[in-house]
């Protein structure tokens, strides 16, 4: 690289991991004046963010409301709403994938009921366009009667088809001189940092290795093991379904769940499920019962779907969520140019442009300092 070429950019990154959060990281890097290198082992559709349901939920899934750690709530929550606000503008161009559409989410009790639900909501109502609460959406939505569902609200949520939304990131990742590499980085990253900056020739190391992370940081982490069955969406053998489902998560528990999750134009996702330390990705409605029962709880929430077609070339996809105890790791690691963005669990979409777009202002802060070392 020549020193005309350095002098274009305001700072150097290596961006390792290519799921969701590292090529949105990238992007929102690249659109904030850095030379950017991606490194990944491996890219869509061989990773975890393609099976996404990729559905906007607030509060964001697998982070909960934890009353002892609300700082980290205060922080998943803003980066929640940056990403809803960035999505809402990629709707209007169909060439991402993203969709804006109604999701209806249910609950067994009366929201006015349950301080914390209602707290939730009033937060909620103001923040997302075309909020609703009315018990008579069960009925409007065909619901079943029986299974003890008194309220629901609902509003216009992000929807992303991930196989295209992933192509387009990678391709504007690409368009803006982004130099993409495929690479395995291996070892731990505060011992190969030196290393890594000099062999990539970058100021700034972005670690956004999903449950790569156990090895680059030697950290406590696990899988969630999820997985989505897929039937087809066409107005054929179902009545055509444009609006998500829900159960509210103070409603169900990880063996219960239910969501109902249009993707793109002609598949509909029905799950879903949540296996902690489960890495086997060979479950599908022949050999495991979970599955078949996430099918069956959908289908008695929702009876139109009895007749669904499942999709013949891919009942089922599953892949494995990155779960940290404490929640999402995003700071720069003390006394390094490492900026950790990782752990994000089921929320990685739903996270990923408001956790972008503090990794940016890390890396501005690095820049700067650097820039007054150097004039020192």
């Amino acid at each position: 690289m020549t020193i005309e070429s350095h002098q274009k950019y305001k700072g150097r990154v290596l961006v390792i991991g290519a799921g969701v959060s590292g090529l949105v990281t990238s992007l929102c890097l690249q659109r904030n004046g850095f030379k950017v290198t991606l490194v990944a082992s491996n890219f869509a559709p061989e990773i975890t963010s393609v099976v996404a349901a990729a559905l906007w939920q607030w509060p964001p899934p697998a982070l909960g409301e934890d009353d002892h750690d609300q700082i980290s709530l205060t922080r998943s929550k803003k980066w929640c709403m940056a990403s809803y606000d960035y999505f809402a503008n990629l709707a209007s161009s169909p060439e991402t994938g993203v969709f804006m559409r109604p999701v209806v989410v249910y609950f067994k009790h009366l929201v006015k009921d349950n301080p914390s639900a209602q707290s939730r909501t009033n937060e909620l109502q103001d923040k997302v366009y075309d909020f609703v609460h009315t018990p008579a959406l069960i009925t409007e939505n065909q619901i079943n009667t029986e299974i003890g569902l008194l309220d629901a609200y609902s509003h216009l949520a992000p929807m992303i088809d991930m196989d295209i939304f992933m192509g387009w990131l990678l391709k504007e990742v690409q368009q803006a001189d982004g130099q993409v590499l495929t690479r395995k980085i291996s070892g731990n990253l505060k011992d190969e940092e030196e290393k890594l900056k000099k062999d990539f020739d970058v100021d700034v190391i972005v670690n956004c290795a999903g449950l790569g992370a156990i090895e680059l940081t030697n950290e406590d982490m696990y899988p969630l093991r999820g997985a989505w069955i897929r039937v087809y969406n066409d107005g054929k053998t179902i009545p055509r379904i444009t609006n998500a489902h829900w159960l509210s998560h103070e409603e169900s528990s990880d063996e219960d769940m239910i969501y109902i999750v249009p993707k793109g134009d002609n598949i509909l996702l029905l799950g879903g499920l949540v296996e902690p330390d489960k890495w086997d990705l060979n479950i599908n409605l022949e050999n495991y019962d979970p599955v078949r029962d996430m099918l069956r709880r959908c289908v008695e929430f929702m009876p139109a779907l009895k007749d669904a077609q499942i999709d013949f070339n891919e009942p089922v996809r599953a892949g494995l969520r990155p779960f940290r105890r404490q929640n999402v790791r995003l700071e720069r690691e003390q006394d390094t140019s490492i900026i950790h963005n990782y752990g994000h669990g089921g929320a990685g979409v739903t996270l990923s442009w408001g956790c972008a777009m503090d990794v940016v202002e890390i890396a501005n802060e690095l820049v700067q300092q650097r820039l007054k070392c150097s004039i020192v």
